[in-house]
C-alpha cells in the first residue's frame, strides 16, 4: 500500500469506471470519500451507497441536488432560450456545474485537499468539473485518472477495466452493456461512443428511454397552459384533466411526463466540443423543449423588439459559455444578471398542444403584451397614418437606391 496522502472526494455515479477509480486511489494511499448525486437519474442510491462502502469509501454523501439544478441552473437557461450550435439545450452542461458545487462543498466539509472525477480525457465535462472546482476553491486539487498515464496505459480498453474488477471484488455488470454511453439527469438523457460514433449510423429504435417514438405515441394531443413570470415558468395546467402542478421540481417533472409520453424532445447532433473535436451525440430533453417553445413565444409577445436582438446576442454567448464549462465565471454571471433584467415583463400564459413529437403554438395572452390589436388590425386605422408609410419607405429605400447606382457604375466601366 502507498504511502498516505490525504482525503479525496470522489464523484461516485456507482458504475463500473467510478468503482474501479475509487479502488485505485486506495491503492495510491488516500482515503475516500464517495460523493453521488442525485440529480433525478434512475438510479438505485442505496445499492450505490453499499457499493462504495463495500469497496473501501470511508465514507459516502448521497445529495438531492434536483431542486436546487432545476430553480437555480434550468431556470436561467430558459430565460435566456439557451441552444448551443442552434439545437443542442444543455441539459449535461447545465447538471456539471450544479454537480461540482456541491463536490467542492463536500471537500470543504470533509477539509479534503484533492477531489476525483471520471470524466474522460477527450470530452467536455472534465472540463466542466474542473473549472468549476477552480472557481469555487482555488486551491483544491484536482485528480483526473483518465488523464493520468499510469492509470489510462494500465486500463488501455475495458477488458482491463473488469479484469481490475473481477480481481478486487468489484462487482461487474451481469446483463450485457448497451453499445454506448448514456448520461442521464432530470432535464434530459445522452447517448453518444460505441456505435454510434460513425454518424452514418441510425439510432436503434431501443436506443431511447424518456420519450416514446413519436409513430406510436397518443392519438390525442395533450393542451398544456403554463404561465410565466419573469420568463420562469411557475404554474401548469392540463386542460384536458384540470392537472396542475406549481413547485418549480414538480412542474419540470410533470412536464417531462407529458412531453416523454408524446415522444417530444430527441434530437441527433454532430457538435463541436470545447476541446477542439467534433462529436456525435443523441439526446432527449423532454421538458426542456416544451418550455424552449413556450418561452420563446411569450417572449416575443412582451419585450420590445430592439431589447430582445440583444438579448438574443447575450444568450447566444451564455450558451457559449455554458457549454465550455465557465458558469461560474464572472462573464458569464454577468450574463444571467443582464438577461434576468430583461425578463421583468415576461409574463403571462401560452397556451400549447403536444402531440405526436411536435409542440403546437396555440395561443397567449399577457397584462405586460406589447401587441396593439386595433394598431395592428387591417379593419381599423387606430392610431396610425396609413400615407406615413411612404415617407417610410422612402427614407429606407435611399441606401438601396445608391448602393446598386454606384454598382452599375463599376459595372459599365468595367466592360468598356
Amino acid at each position: 500500500m502507498a504511502h498516505p496522502k490525504g482525503t479525496v472526494v470522489l464523484a461516485y455515479s456507482g458504475g463500473l469506471d467510478t468503482s474501479c477509480i475509487l479502488v485505485w486511489l486506495k491503492e495510491q494511499g488516500y482515503d475516500v470519500v464517495a460523493y453521488l448525486a442525485n440529480i433525478g437519474q434512475k438510479e438505485d442510491f442505496e445499492a450505490a451507497r453499499k457499493k462504495a462502502l463495500t469497496l473501501g469509501a470511508k465514507k459516502v454523501y448521497i445529495e438531492d441536488i434536483s431542486k436546487e439544478f432545476v430553480e437555480e441552473f434550468i431556470w436561467p437557461a430558459v430565460q435566456a432560450n439557451a441552444l448551443y450550435e442552434d439545437r443542442y439545450l444543455l441539459g449535461t452542461a447545465l447538471a456539471r456545474p450544479c454537480i461540482a458545487r456541491k463536490l467542492v462543498e463536500i471537500a470543504q466539509r470533509e477539509s479534503a485537499q484533492y477531489v476525483a472525477h471520471g470524466a474522460t480525457g477527450k470530452g467536455n465535462d472534465q472540463v466542466r468539473f474542473e473549472l468549476t472546482c477552480y472557481a469555487l476553491c482555488p486551491k483544491i486539487k484536482v485528480i483526473a485518472p483518465w488523464r493520468l498515464p499510469e492509470f489510462y496505459q494500465r486500463f488501455p480498453g475495458r477488458r482491463e477495466l473488469m479484469d481490475y474488477a473481477k480481481k478486487h471484488g468489484i462487482p461487474v455488470p451481469v446483463t450485457p452493456q448497451t453499445p454506448w454511453s448514456m448520461d442521464e439527469n432530470l432535464m434530459h438523457i445522452s447517448y453518444e461512443a460505441g456505435i454510434l460514433e460513425n454518424p452514418k449510423n441510425q439510432a436503434p429504435p431501443g436506443l431511447y428511454t424518456k420519450t416514446r417514438d413519436p409513430a406510436t405515441s397518443p392519438d390525442t394531443p395533450d393542451v398544456l397552459e403554463i404561465e410565466f413570470e419573469r420568463g420562469v415558468p411557475v404554474k401548469v395546467t392540463n386542460a384536458g384533466d384540470g392537472a396542475t402542478r406549481c413547485s418549480a421540481l414538480e412542474l419540470f417533472m410533470y412536464l417531462n411526463d407529458i412531453a416523454g409520453r408524446h415522444g417530444v424532445g430527441r434530437i441527433d447532433i454532430v457538435e463541436n466540443r470545447f476541446v477542439g473535436m467534433k462529436s456525435r451525440g443523441i439526446y432527449e430533453t423532454p421538458a426542456g423543449t416544451i418550455l424552449y417553445h413556450a418561452h420563446l413565444d411569450i417572449e416575443a409577445f412582451t419585450m420590445d423588439r430592439e431589447v430582445r436582438k440583444i438579448k438574443q446576442g447575450l444568450a447566444l454567448k451564455f450558451s457559449e459559455l455554458v457549454y465550455n464549462g465557465f458558469w461560474h465565471s464572472p462573464e458569464c454571471e454577468f450574463l444571467r444578471q443582464c438577461i434576468g433584467h430583461s425578463q421583468e415583463a415576461v409574463v403571462g400564459t401560452v397556451r400549447l398542444s403536444v402531440f405526436k413529437g411536435q409542440v403546437y403554438i396555440l395561443g397567449r395572452e399577457s397584462p405586460r403584451s406589447l401587441y396593439n390589436e386595433e394598431l395592428v388590425s387591417m379593419n381599423v386605422q387606430g392610431d396610425y397614418e396609413p400615407a406615413d408609410a411612404t415617407g417610410f419607405i422612402n427614407i429606407n429605400s435611399l441606401r438601396l437606391k445608391e448602393y446598386h447606382r454606384l454598382q452599375s457604375k463599376v459595372t459599365v466601366k468595367q466592360d468598356e
